[in-house]
């Protein structure tokens, strides 16, 4: 078995380059039983109580704890140059139109997000998080899921909306907060969402979509049994490292353990929680460790791989859907090039040239390009003519949004009752009569509809 070593800020890995999802299927069998009695068999060599599974009996005093030669390995296909690491294997099962299309993907989330970060800078938008470095992971990942399949996003996934549908248009409006925006501009920018591509809201509070997922997984598993025939679904959860310091994280992986519920969770380990690096959050074996821990099915892969990324969302997806249901952890390991917002400066905290020499060595996006130039399938000139389309589009778009009416002044209000409460129209009132005495020092015409929009009646 071909294998070499890799050192990421979360971890220091041994390599392989045959996929395994850690998984002890008679363990998770005995951990589902219920235990009728605590009493211990007769002269047995194993704990039988119910807190401990299969335990046996020891006379060795010894605290265990793991070391740097017991880390989980990190599966990968291709190499830093973009060379398949393992000859041996079946190559990729994916077609070349396939692989361009996720290479185009990556490529225009890499080129909305320079626009976007310096527009932030003009003041054009308030405040935008940029991928780059974790490309890879919301593409490849996305494109191993159904459409159908429910996502609860964090707000690195830009890549997740793209491969599902979302035009730059549709980024644009969210983004500029205008009357095409299906939040109507209650959200703060890069907070996407969308009931037609099955992506719930993005939200700012840290890692609250991770209970929220297990929540639906389980609702999904239900649906799944009652409804055999039909596509199976399961739930995708996406996250980074600092959020697995929550609470919420563990209460949900938990539960999705106990219920057995048909869940992803895709942790982005990408070496920060905003200027923490991993080394002052946690001791153990990265976050792939916990969910051995909590009994789950758990793989580590490498984040800047997508070709790696997208075969092990493949096969957990799989795995998800086996036996009724079970959850199943995937650490994607990766660096953040990025600052972590734009309110961030993360030069403040680490070495300009670490930045520099991680986007120069290693990056999703060049390695899958090597790999296609090696196939042919791709060169020089289609890679200039992907630049500029992509460039324009996003500015097309730009432009656009930035002249488009803002939502009407009524959904300051409408959406919280079924029908508008005498109070709701009371306070609308008063709003008109405020913006009507003083008309100088409000500008309502950028809002759709003026003054008129200033109604809680339904059209």
């Amino acid at each position: 078995m071909a294998m070499n070593r890799t050192l990421f800020r979360g971890s220091v890995v041994t390599n392989h380059v045959v996929a395994r999802i850690t998984s002890r299927p008679n363990l998770c069998t005995r951990c589902q039983q219920r235990w009728s009695s605590v009493s211990q068999r007769p002269g047995s060599d194993r704990v039988q109580f119910p807190g401990a599974v299969n335990s046996k009996f020891t006379t060795g005093l010894k605290f265990q704890r793991a070391s740097e030669d017991d880390a989980m390995p990190t599966y990968r296909i291709l190499d830093q140059e973009g060379r398949i690491v393992d000859g041996a294997q079946q190559p990729p099962d994916i077609t070349d139109s396939e692989a361009i299309r996720l290479y185009k993907d990556m490529v225009n989330v890499s080129v909305m997000d320079v626009i976007m970060f310096d527009a932030q800078r003009q003041g054009r938008v308030s405040f935008y998080m940029v991928s780059a470095g974790e490309e890879g992971i919301a593409v490849g990942s996305a494109s191993a899921l159904s459409l159908s399949d429910p996502i609860f996003a964090q707000y690195r996934e830009t890549g997740l909306f793209q491969y599902r549908g979302f035009t730059h248009d549709d980024f644009m409006a969210q983004l500029f907060a205008t009357k095409d925006d299906p939040g109507l501009g209650r959200n703060m920018p890069v907070h996407y969402g969308s009931k037609k591509l099955n992506m719930h809201t993005i939200s700012s509070p840290l890692a609250t979509q991770i209970p929220h997922a297990a929540g639906a997984a389980y609702a999904v598993k239900m649906q799944n049994m009652q409804n055999p025939m039909d596509e199976q679904r399961v739930v995708a959860c996406y996250f980074g490292e600092g959020a697995a310091s929550e609470g919420d994280f563990h209460a949900a992986l938990n539960i999705a353990a106990t219920r057995s519920c048909p869940v992803l969770f895709v942790c982005r380990n990408n070496g920060f929680a905003i200027s923490t690096p991993t080394l002052e959050q946690y001791r153990g074996d990265g976050i792939a460790s916990r969910g051995v821990g909590y009994g789950i099915d758990t793989i580590r892969v490498d984040g800047n791989d997508i070709l790696a990324v997208r075969e092990v969302t493949r096969q957990a997806r799989e795995l998800a859907l086996k036996d009724g249901g079970r959850p199943v952890l995937i650490e994607a390991m990766s660096y953040r090039v990025s600052h972590h917002s734009t309110s961030d400066d993360s030069f403040a905290y680490r070495a300009k040239v670490e930045v520099e020499d991680w986007k120069r060595r290693d990056n999703p996006i060049t390695r899958l390009r090597k790999w296609m130039e090696a196939k042919g399938i791709w060169d020089d000139e289609k890679e200039r003519n992907l630049r500029a389309d992509a460039r324009k589009s996003v500015l097309t778009a730009y432009r656009k949004a930035e002249n488009e009416k803002k939502p009407p002044l009524s959904s300051l209000m409408s959406d919280v009752y079924a029908e508008p409460t005498e109070e709701q129209k009371e306070q609308m009132a008063k709003l008109r009569s405020h913006l009507e005495k003083y008309p100088d020092e409000y500008d309502v015409s950028e809002f759709e509809g003026g003054m008129e929009g200033l109604t809680l009646e339904k059209k």
